[in-house]
């Protein structure tokens, strides 16, 4: 790949300076007083796949960087690899991950201030969101501690990213084309009418989400008093109590019984296996003295309670609820939330808010992605290192106290995305979960992704060396010391591979398995499935690892180069898991040859294995791969990331956050329109925007059906959290667009098999009035955060229109830059630029700047 670099200096007529190295006072001032900036050009190479940027460093201070060699180099973060490369007096290089390093040469002439230092780049494919500019950047020399730049240490990229405005700086470099429009507010205002086209107002009251199988619920109402009981049976301890506190925090304190009799007015949970319903399914019957939760399984009856909860009505009397009947049943097995901590952590509160709305929601496995290339996040005892080294990120080229700084954390220990869950913390998750019967599934992903623990590894076996304890040190090494394999990740590490020929990784998975098994014990449940991850092994791997030669010369097992050593890493977890009596699950490339065929499942010696199958980029022509395991007798999570990765953007703008590698957005409609039954009917378009009319002739080849649907265990959504550094920014990703999960999830929708458009958006309508008129507001009380769509507008000879993909929300304008707000005058707005911004409650979507062209 071809890089540019050059310097533009407006030199002083005073001659640079070439003081002595910094003070730490003086890399302070510079740090605070200058500014390190990115651009996106705003012409881009001929090459598709390629952008071209700059980095601009301006020397605000009274100090200047002296010519020559010397010792202060500037780091920063970035998502994109750029190649070393040395040019007029400075080295721009690659050090791991996102983080790349300045430093000058003998030849560096200097940078006096006021001066700038304009450092073009190309790399690839491309940069057109905000969100991939990572913050704090870093300026450090010799014994000194870094300093961060002050307008790098922020969350708003403003201040250090210039404004993404012209077509080549929002379009993605495509061969074909970039045809994914970036969204106007007049576009926007027009996919909004459409989502809106034909709607009438219906009371929302009674339509929960997920939708129920059936439900015949009345205008009468029930109310509920003081003087109504709890009664349940034995097994419905749990489920009776997650209901009375429920109902306290809605103002009404009910008595628990286990009596059998009572002349008070009662709500009954029961366990009804003679139901002719399917696990997990329910009736609930609402009526004036009795409301009857009956549940197939304890599953059943604390759904038919969340069914319960989604319909209390605040009247003039108290609680209320609509007489009638709901009978209800998932349409899956499988309905998850992946969740990861690993890349940024965000603690223990943010977890169990959304084990709270995921059960609310009536999703029931919760996917905790533990470990990472930037952050190994649960505490494994008699292995300490995990957690001292490689749950903080901090500036240490050594790694022996630290991992290395990534993903905008910045230079000191006490950056954002640090830190992990204890024991203790994750057993009370874990407790948590259950009483809301969510399966929790760590992931603990090897043997790529896997830097956190082969970095804590050396150092915990550099600590023990030094103490004389040989064998202890090598005996959960994941490394091999005389590897000399290149390679470079998809996320740009040359050293997160762990060597599978090492016994010492087969004891240290064994090790952390046990302990996990033990935390589960603690929390009174079974550890059921273990998550190997196994995804994205890089290219080169092992190829010069000693181990492995030796490995081959001694296999019996045909083992005999690099290409057996996947197959053979997930043969020994097969078997691992099957003793611990554990199902194994992975991501479906690391149970895959190549693009087409899978491991011989007959080789893998345990009893279910479980795909998560999310690479469905339609013309890369993998996404029939979920199909291919199927039939091949894993058992499938479909997990797509065109419609099921909430770490994309909800539209195509460069405002939005996320990553775009899979689709340029993914809206809360987009994620409600997704059908589970039907891989291939979601092949809508190409990622540059092409519509797919056939998708067998985009592949070039023939599809395979689906011939075991049974091994199709269900669908998952995927939060991962490279840009996502704070609780706030968490949320907003994954709410409202779980609730679309949830919809698919548990309910199948009869526009799914018929393709009846008109139907499909008369029931998003139904569920868009119910998510803004409601479920918001729910999710406010719970204390969580939320996006809200920004408003479409429109100017025509009637002024100005607004309207919002959810109906029922307020827009608000302001003309005085966002000092104070109003509901919008359109009277007053037409001769003037003016801010427009949703609001439901507290919560504000982004401005929208109007007119467009000021």
């Amino acid at each position: 790949m071809r890089q540019y670099i050059f310097l533009l200096l407006a030199l002083s007529c005073q001659p640079l300076s070439a003081a002595a190295q910094f003070t730490q006072q003086q890399l302070a001032q510079f740090a605070s007083q200058s500014t390190l900036s990115f651009a996106v050009a705003q012409k881009q190479p001929a090459t598709p796949m390629q952008f071209n940027a700059a980095i601009t460093l301006h020397n605000g201070s009274k100090f200047a960087l002296p010519a020559g060699k010397s010792d202060w180099q500037v780091y920063f973060h970035l998502i994109r690899h750029i190649d070393t490369v040395e040019l007029q007096g400075v080295k721009v290089e690659h050090v791991q991950g996102d983080l790349h390093r300045i430093s000058p040469t003998e030849h560096f002439a200097g940078l006096a201030p006021a001066q700038q230092l304009v450092l073009p780049f190309s790399s690839a494919p491309w940069m057109v969101s905000y969100s991939d500019f990572m913050p704090r950047a870093f300026i450090t020399a010799t014994g000194l501690t870094p300093e961060i730049f002050a307008n790098t240490d922020t969350e708003d990229f403003s201040a250090f990213v210039q404004p993404l405005v012209s077509p080549a700086q929002l379009q993605r470099n495509f061969a074909e084309g970039d045809q994914v429009a970036v969204v106007t507010p007049s576009g926007r205002f027009e996919r909004n009418t459409a989502l809106l086209s034909g709607s009438t107002y219906t009371d929302s009251r009674h339509r929960i989400i997920p939708a129920p199988l059936h439900a015949e619920l009345r205008n009468q109402l029930v109310s509920l008093t003081p003087d109504w009981q709890i009664q349940f049976t034995d097994a419905l301890q749990t489920e009776a109590n997650y209901l009375q506190q429920q109902l306290q925090q809605q103002g009404i304190k009910l008595v628990l019984t286990s009596n059998k009799a009572s002349e008070m007015p009662l709500i009954r949970l029961n366990i009804t296996p003679e139901l002719e319903l399917g696990a997990e399914g329910y009736q609930l019957i609402i009526s004036e003295q009795q409301i009857s939760l009956n549940g197939k399984d304890s599953s059943g009856a604390f759904y038919a309670v969340q069914s319960l909860l989604a319909l209390l009505q605040n009247t003039n009397g108290g609680l209320a609820l609509p007489a009638g009947q709901i009978t209800d049943q998932p349409r899956s097995g499988w309905r998850g939330m992946h969740y990861d901590m690993a890349r940024n952590f965000h603690g223990k509160a943010v977890t169990l808010r959304l084990i709270d709305n995921m059960a609310r929601y009536k999703l029931n496995k919760l996917h905790l992605h533990l470990t990472e290339d930037e952050g190994w996040r649960l505490q494994i005892p008699g292995l300490p290192e995990l957690t001292d080294i490689g749950a903080t990120r901090c500036f240490d080229l050594s790694e022996q106290k630290c991992l290395l700084t990534q993903l905008g954390t910045g230079p000191h220990a006490s950056g954002g995305g640090n830190g992990y869950y204890s024991t203790t913390d994750f057993i009370e998750i874990l407790r948590y979960a259950t009483e809301r019967h969510i399966e929790v599934i760590p992931e603990i992903d090897l043997p790529g992704h896997a830097r956190a623990a082969i970095v804590a590894m050396k150092a915990r076996y550099n600590r023990l060396m030094a103490e004389g304890k040989t064998k202890e040190a090598t005996q959960y090494l994941l490394s091999d010391p005389d590897d000399t394999s290149v390679y470079l990740s998809v996320q740009n590490y040359n050293d997160n591979s762990a060597n599978v020929c090492l016994p010492s990784t087969y004891a240290f998975i064994e090790k952390v398995l046990s302990e996990l098994q033990k935390m589960y014990q603690q929390a009174g449940i079974r550890l059921n499935t273990f998550h190997m991850g196994g995804d994205e092994v890089a290219k080169g791997s092992w190829q010069g690892s000693p181990a492995c030669q030796q490995l081959f010369a001694q296999s019996n097992d045909n083992i005999g180069t690099v290409a057996d050593l996947k197959p053979y890493f997930v043969s020994r977890l097969a078997e691992l898991t099957q003793q611990h009596k554990l199902v194994l699950a992975g991501w479906e490339d690391g149970l895959m040859y190549d693009q087409q065929n899978t491991f011989d499942r007959k080789l893998l010696n345990n009893k279910q294995i479980i795909a998560n199958a999310w690479d469905n980029i339609w013309e890369w022509g993998v996404a029939d791969r979920a199909y291919r395991l199927a039939n091949n007798g894993y058992q499938v999570v479909l997990s797509p990331a065109t419609h099921l990765y909430f770490d994309h953007p909800h539209e195509a703008h460069p405002q939005e956050r996320g990553y775009y590698w899979a689709t340029r957005y993914a809206s809360i409609d987009k994620v409600f329109g997704f059908k589970p039954d039907n891989l291939y009917a979601n092949a809508d378009t190409t990622r540059s925007g092409a519509s797919i009319t056939d998708l067998p002739a985009l592949v070039g080849r023939a599809l395979p059906e689906l011939t075991k649907p049974e091994n199709i265990l269900g669908i998952q959504g995927q939060v991962w959290s490279e840009t996502i550094r704070t609780e706030q920014q968490l949320e907003q990703m994954i709410y409202p667009r779980m609730l679309a999960l949830a919809e698919r999830a548990w309910h199948k929708a009869a526009w799914e098999d018929t393709n009846d458009e008109a139907g499909r958006l008369r029931d998003w309508q139904s569920f868009a009035a119910r998510l803004s008129e409601i479920e918001l507001g729910r999710l406010n009380d719970s204390g969580s955060s939320f996006y809200l769509p920004p408003p479409g507008a429109k100017f025509s000879n009637t002024g100005w229109q607004f309207n919002t993909a959810l109906p029922h929300l307020t827009i608000e304008c302001s003309t005085d830059e966002g000092n104070s707000w109003q509901v919008c005058n359109t009277a007053e707005l037409a001769e003037q630029s003016f801010l427009a911004r949703s609001r439901h409650g507290n919560a504000v979507s982004r401005t929208v700047r109007l007119p467009l062209n000021q």
